[in-house]
């Protein structure tokens, strides 16, 4: 069982072998143009990709959603979501970002004011100071506790959905709060909503998640399957996203400071946390030499392979130069801490604008 709320470690390919994820690499060489992400591996899987690039050839609509959850700070893992939206932008999809606020309050028991100011000071401001232009027409911000016609639509969908249903897909138990029980139900009616007839009907739909929201997309799936007849939807499609790790090894986490970079952290901050981050050289330098370094044991590597947007060439020749021992960690170290301490002065800049326009967003 994955648990969307939980921190439990997934395999990869588990994800492909049991619940029926495909690989990415199967489809990449059609997608014109793709973005780093997916040329690297980090988005690995996808289900119904092939609807999403049927819309792009045809010049059609289709939309993306993604949402996210004001609970606490935005780490730089978080940073592949934009990345994400803004090649989705780029190549013309409508973008839908739910505030999930109602997820929030069922799940982590933060109230609703809190929600709006985290939402606020934390997502909103970091999107735009990442680059993406809430602004335009094609992207639509929202809370859920304010969409009245996601909630209407929840309100319908709930009909077709039970607790053995619930508690085979997300573990709920007798203690589990009503609350939290509908949360899920409401994310359903983010995805799908883009299809209503008021929003423009049916359409290819875009929902790009980590492995731990897959509980997510297969109920969705499952109620657009439901309600098919009687408003047309089409199952949405999904890809997949690996988690960039935590500085010390394991899952990168707001919960756990020691583990991440915020985007809100000084320069300074961003690249202390850097130059004391795990590596994956060996215990001497002569051994260093000898026998290479192991980059996909490295989070400086790791941290070049997510958010270095460059020539691709350039990474590789890193990671060759790590593995044939002509690359030694202090000089790999530096040289992504001066990259790092760059990206964050320029961030932090965008950040002091973009909070000035962010409680906008929402009012707008």
């Amino acid at each position: 069982m994955i648990d969307p709320w939980g921190s439990a470690s997934l395999e990869y390919q588990e994800l492909i072998e049991k619940f029926g994820v495909k690989p990415f690499s199967e489809i990449l060489d059609d997608v014109p143009d793709p973005s780093w992400l997916m040329r690297r591996g980090i988005v690995f899987g996808h289900r119904d990709y092939e609807r999403i690039l049927e819309a792009v050839r045809k010049g059609e609509d289709f939309a993306v959603v993604t949402g996210m959850m004001p609970s606490g700070k935005m780490h730089i893992g978080h940073k592949m979501i934009v990345d994400q939206l803004r090649w989705y932008d780029s190549i013309g999809a409508e973008i839908f970002i739910p505030i999930a606020d109602m997820e929030a309050y069922s799940a982590r028991g933060i109230d609703f004011e809190t929600s709006r100011r985290i939402a606020v000071e934390e997502y909103i401001a970091n999107y735009i100071a990442l680059g993406l232009d809430l602004s335009k027409k094609n992207i639509h911000v929202y809370l859920q506790s304010e969409n009245l016609m996601v909630e209407d639509l929840a309100y319908i969908l709930a009909g077709k959905v039970n607790f053995n249903e619930l508690r085979a897909i997300y573990g709920f138990t007798g203690s589990t709060s009503m609350a939290h029980m509908y949360a899920p139900i409401i994310q359903v009616s983010d995805i799908l909503h883009p299809q209503l007839e008021e929003m423009g009907g049916p359409r290819p739909t875009l929902v790009p998640v980590g492995p731990d929201q897959d509980p997510h997309i297969r109920l969705t799936r499952d109620m657009a399957a439901r309600f098919r007849e009687k408003f047309g939807f089409i199952q949405p499609s999904s890809t997949y996203h690996r988690f960039m790790r935590g500085l010390t090894g394991g899952k990168m986490s707001s919960s756990k400071p020691k583990s991440a970079i915020f985007l809100s952290d000084t320069p300074e901050e961003a690249e202390a946390k850097i130059r004391n981050a795990k590596t994956g050289g060996r215990e001497t330098l002569k051994e260093q030499r000898e026998l290479g370094g192991v980059p996909e044991d490295c989070i400086i590597y790791e941290t070049l392979l997510y958010h270095m947007s460059g020539r691709d060439d350039d990474l590789e020749e890193i990671y060759d130069s790590c593995r044939n021992g002509t690359l030694m960690c202090g000089e790999c170290k530096n040289n992504t801490a001066e990259f790092v301490r760059k990206f964050f002065e320029e961030l932090s800049e965008k950040r002091e604008k973009a909070l000035r326009v962010a409680e906008g967003v929402l009012e707008g």
